[in-house]
């Protein structure tokens, strides 16, 4: 599978690119990487040419130097797509992936064909995920000044807490234990200080998108996780509400990560809606 270190305006981007056919662009979350979308690529590669990326300052993507606005997030999609000689793309993404997918969504309509948006939100952080945010990036920050062994006996633990609670809900605890255990074990893979940096600007820094929203025309389906601990489901369908003619759909017995979580169901939702919205450009 060929991989790309791509310039872009929040450094050099990593990229897996699989496939052929129209271009499926995949943005994680935060806190992952390209790999979370390992099962949209084994399915869709047959049929779409799929560019799984490492988000900014995530994975072996370059890390990040400076906080960041979501337009420059957003900015990185169209760089993304230019240097591979791509005109458009259908774009995937989850939580992070998910409201820089909306904004580029708003922003460049010529460079997306339909949008599939999970576990996402438009509205500003609430005072409490803000400080906890910050909070874990202070952690991050101290963590990586401390001897490995004393890192591996007490921040971790705390990291691990913090990121089960918010990432999974009761199905993934009881079902899918080696998950859980995968998503901990790339949490801890990233630059400390780059993954700080991206949570501030994601979540402590970002704006309410809702009329920004309002002028998408592209078409977009709206998934939710039934357990997402993060962004309830109320607030996405707050999100698909600000987008005219957006589809939403709430998956079961998942959480933040429904790709990982349930990519049966996923990858049937996501077929079926590129299938009802051709894109003859």
């Amino acid at each position: 599978m060929p991989e790309y270190f791509i310039p872009t305006t929040l450094g050099k981007i990593h990229a897996t690119v699989s496939g052929t056919g129209d271009a499926m662009v995949l943005w994680p979350s935060m806190l992952t990487d390209h790999t979370l979308w390992d099962r949209q690529v084994e399915y869709f590669a047959d049929r779409y040419t799929t560019i799984a990326i490492d988000p900014p300052g995530h994975g072996l993507s370059e890390p990040l130097t400076h906080h960041f606005d979501f337009a420059e997030s957003a900015r990185c999609y169209v760089e993304i797509l230019d240097w591979l000689g791509i005109e458009w793309a259908h774009l995937v993404g989850n939580s992070w992936g998910a409201m820089t997918g909306a904004t580029i969504t708003a922003r460049y309509p010529d460079r997306v064909g339909s949008a599939v948006l999970m576990n996402g939100t438009a509205s500003v952080a609430p005072r409490r995920q803000r400080i906890k945010v910050m909070a874990q990036a202070r952690l991050g920050r101290l963590s990586a000044r401390l001897p490995d062994v004393v890192e591996r006996r007490v921040s971790r633990p705390v990291v691990d807490h913090s990121v089960i609670r918010m990432f999974f809900g009761p199905t993934a605890l009881r079902d899918q234990p080696d998950l859980t255990t995968r998503i901990s074990e790339l949490v801890h893979s990233h630059d400390v200080r780059s993954v700080g940096l991206a949570g501030e600007s994601v979540v402590s820094r970002r704006p309410d998108q809702h009329i920004l929203l309002a002028a998408i025309t592209s078409p977009v389906l709206i998934l939710a996780g039934r357990e997402d601990p993060t962004f309830p489901v109320d607030e996405v369908s707050r999100m698909a509400a600000a987008i005219v003619g957006s589809e939403f759909v709430v998956i079961d017995n998942a959480a933040h990560l429904v790709a990982v979580e349930a990519p049966d169901t996923v990858n049937a939702l996501i077929d079926d809606f590129l299938d009802r919205h051709p894109i003859e450009r």
